[in-house]
């Protein structure tokens, strides 16, 4: 059983959420970061739990090679029987627990615990956390059919007081929901296919070593690998309309960073490509850039939309009166997602 600790935090605003994140690995990192750098008063986060010691933690928090050296001040607290991380003097208690029911979260107040393992990705896993005390989880991944899911600026609005898990779904659902909401609403879409060329990840072997996918098995940095991913399917939990209407593919590329999402998609009208265009730019916002520059993939590295819509390579094929749209978007599989999780939680932290 974890040992309680007295801590002395902060005076706490009335309207402040107490945040802790279960996992620091790349997306934990990466929300820490898009937490210090939006600055939002009702956010404070207490708490990291993680196995890997302290020492580690700040430097792999410090130095990225993706998206650079932390803007700030990074040093970290090693005691006897506890440890901090400490961010721009901010004092963060780093706990080392591999079953989250065992976390003091009830001690700490924790009102909103951002899962951001992997492995806990589901209602029942999520329920551990709830189950230590803290009144809400956000999970960084598809969760199942069971927990709502949500990309900030689609269906945010659907969350109601009595949510107590939610899902952020995945950086390639999150960059395709834009873009088919969007066709959706102004033309309706009779099905399509989605392949996303998507970085290599950590689930992937850099040399060739096993792996139960076996393309998986092969050298991320060396091969395109094809393989799976539900993000397609998963738009039917935040866009109703489209259940069974998608489906999809992934592309993992030899790149650290940046990915592309290319739609297949059938439309229940015709429009031409300058009517889909103008369609992609009256739908901007926060998390949905149009672009018309000639950009490749390491251009959108560290950018905060969830979708970045290419107007240039919009094209179609016409056949006995039919067409066949192709529709290109752009996303950081790191931090595009990561500004989307954060909106997310800045909305809960209200």
């Amino acid at each position: 059983m974890i040992k309680l600790y007295k801590i002395k935090f902060k005076e706490k605003r009335t309207n402040m959420k107490k945040i802790a994140i279960n996992g620091f690995g790349r997306i934990g990192r990466l929300v820490l970061r898009r937490i210090f750098e939006i600055k939002d008063r009702n956010i404070q986060v207490v708490a990291i739990n993680d196995l890997t010691d302290v020492k580690t933690l700040a430097h792999l928090f410090k130095y990225d090679t993706a998206h650079g050296k932390f803007e700030g001040k990074v040093d970290y607290i090693q005691e006897e029987d506890k440890s901090f991380l400490v961010i721009n003097g901010h004092k963060i208690l780093i706990l080392s627990q591999r079953d989250p029911k065992t976390l003091p979260w009830a001690q700490l107040g924790i009102d909103i615990v951002l899962e951001c393992t992997g492995f806990f990705a589901s209602k029942t896993g999520a329920q551990l956390h709830l189950d230590a005390g803290a009144k809400k989880v956000v999970i960084s991944a598809p969760a199942g059919n069971d927990v709502k899911t949500i990309v900030y600026n689609i269906n945010h609005e659907t969350i109601t007081e009595e949510d107590t898990i939610l899902s952020a779904a995945s950086c390639t659902t999150n960059a395709l929901a834009p873009v088919v909401n969007a066709l959706e609403k102004e033309f309706g879409i009779e099905n399509g296919y989605m392949t996303t060329v998507h970085a290599y990840t950590a689930d992937q072997r850099i040399q060739d070593a096993p792996h139960s996918d076996f393309r998986r098995a092969r050298s991320a940095a060396s091969n395109i690998v094809p393989t799976s991913t539900g993000a397609a399917r998963a738009i039917g939990l935040v866009i109703p309309s489209l259940t069974g209407k998608l489906d999809g593919m992934a592309l993992r590329a030899p790149v650290i960073n940046g990915s592309f999402v290319d739609l297949s998609v059938s439309l229940k009208s015709t429009p031409t490509i300058q009517e889909i265009n103008e369609v992609m730019k009256k739908y901007e916002n926060e998390s949905f850039a149009y672009n018309e520059d000639l950009i490749v993939s390491s251009d959108i590295i560290g950018d905060k939309h969830g979708s970045i819509f290419d107007a240039t390579l919009t094209k179609f094929v016409e056949s006995d009166g039919k067409r066949l749209y192709k529709i290109f978007a752009w996303y950081d599989n790191e931090f595009s997602f990561v500004s989307q999780f954060v909106r997310l939680v800045s909305l809960l932290s209200k």
